[in-house]
């Protein structure tokens, strides 16, 4: 199983940002990526309907062979992960909003977090911040219509500026002093944002630690590639996948995007 793949699935293309991390940090591994576009966003859907797409995506990329699977999607992880970890045997890892870094770096004692509603109204997500954020004050703001506009290749749209900025405000009226992205399409975003926000405001994301946390569980169950070449990349959308495609030449990847039905 060490030289099998690392598994990787979002509700559409957002989790490629997680995936470019595990890549710099695990350069040896081979993985497979799933993009679940035709069901994208998992946002706006009710817990079961994110709960029957998370285990559709698992088995596929079980049947590909991956040994161990990262649900690089904030929303599937607040409302999937424990249904998959009860139900197969790989090791999972899940996403979470990076609010206990944001926490303890703050200044102001204010954070913004800029997220799904599935992720804001999740049980996960009310349990992370009670536990990272005791003494913060967190302004929550659902990110309506982001992931619609990364999924539908729009990150050069002009009115797409406009809307983060009419997002954010309220957070900066708050006087947050760093923005968790609490959802893995959001970094594509970081260029809008740097526009956007003052230069006071720290924008804090969750591909780094998740990368560290998957080389961590790969050392302790004995599954880190003996390979010392550069691993190999599948990467899939059961949608159009060339918004995929650019999006991968935009993190400098050669991969080819392919379609598949799963």
């Amino acid at each position: 199983m060490q030289e099998a793949p690392i598994g990787i699935f979002d509700s559409g293309v957002g989790g490629l940002t997680v995936w470019a991390d595990i890549g710099r940090l695990l350069p040896a591994e081979d993985t497979i990526y799933l993009a679940d576009s035709a069901h994208a966003p998992y946002g706006e859907k009710p817990p079961a309907a994110i709960v029957e797409r998370s285990l559709a995506c698992t088995r596929k990329l079980l049947d590909l062979g991956a040994k161990l699977i990262v649900v690089a999607c904030n929303t599937a992880t607040t409302n999937a992960i424990s249904t998959l970890r009860a139900q197969f045997p790989v090791p999972f890892i899940g996403i979470e909003p990076a609010i206990k870094p944001a926490a303890l770096q703050s200044d102001s004692g204010t954070i913004g977090v800029l997220a799904t509603r599935g992720t804001l109204s999740s049980a996960l997500f009310a349990t992370t911040s009670r536990s990272h954020a005791r003494g913060i004050r967190l302004v929550e703001q659902e990110g309506k219509g982001l992931v619609q506009a990364i999924e539908s290749g729009k990150l050069g749209a002009e009115d797409l500026q406009d809307t983060l900025r009419e997002l954010v405000q309220p957070m900066l009226d708050a006087g947050v002093d760093h923005l968790v992205l609490g959802c893995t399409h959001y970094p594509f975003l970081k260029p809008i944002l740097a526009e956007v926000l003052p230069s006071n405001v720290r924008v804090v994301d969750c591909g780094e630690p998740v990368a560290r946390q998957t080389r961590a569980v790969l050392e302790r169950e004995n599954l880190l590639s003996p390979k010392t070449t550069a691993g190999s990349h599948l990467f899939y959308s059961n949608a159009d996948p060339s918004v995929m495609q650019a999006l991968l030449s935009r993190l400098g990847s050669t991969s080819q995007a392919r379609r598949l039905d799963f």
